[in-house]
């Protein structure tokens, strides 16, 4: 499969899923461009990305082994299925729309904080945050 150049496009958003889990699309292309060299500025196995794997009970090191064999999105979304821990439907919704629609305020405190400078520095002051994965998007030029 080939890797995305991160030096010149961006990554899926976080709200795309794979494997039924939101930001493993995201993840996958960066790890993808980090084993293929072309990752730029972007990083793997960043908080966000922790936040999937930590919740799939998937290591990021077995997901980048996994990923550099070249396995294309259904096989990488068949070998989450097969990997992660065993968890409801119900827990997998829940936990994706939490991430989904999570608003800066439900955040701790520390990234709240983060976030309150990240925003007014890098992103329009025309373009709104509603919740925490519009700032990728609004960034990423998707919204």
């Amino acid at each position: 499969m080939k890797a995305l150049d991160l030096t010149k496009d961006v990554p899926r958003s976080p709200r795309v899923s794979l494997g039924g889990y939101v930001v493993a699309a995201r993840a996958l292309d960066k790890c993808r461009s980090v084993v293929a060299g072309s990752a730029g500025e972007y990083h793997y196995a960043c908080p966000l990305d922790n936040l999937f794997f930590e919740f799939s009970g998937i290591s990021s090191d077995a997901f980048k082994d996994f990923v550099a064999t070249g396995a294309d999105d259904a096989a990488v979304g068949q070998w989450i299925t097969e990997n992660a821990k065993e968890r409801s439907q119900e827990e997998i919704v829940q936990w994706n729309n939490d991430l989904r629609y999570k608003r800066i305020s439900e955040m701790p405190i520390e990234l709240q904080v983060f976030l309150e400078g990240y925003i007014a520095e890098f992103l329009p002051a025309n373009k709104v945050v509603y919740h925490w994965f519009d700032v990728y998007d609004i960034e990423e030029n998707r919204i």
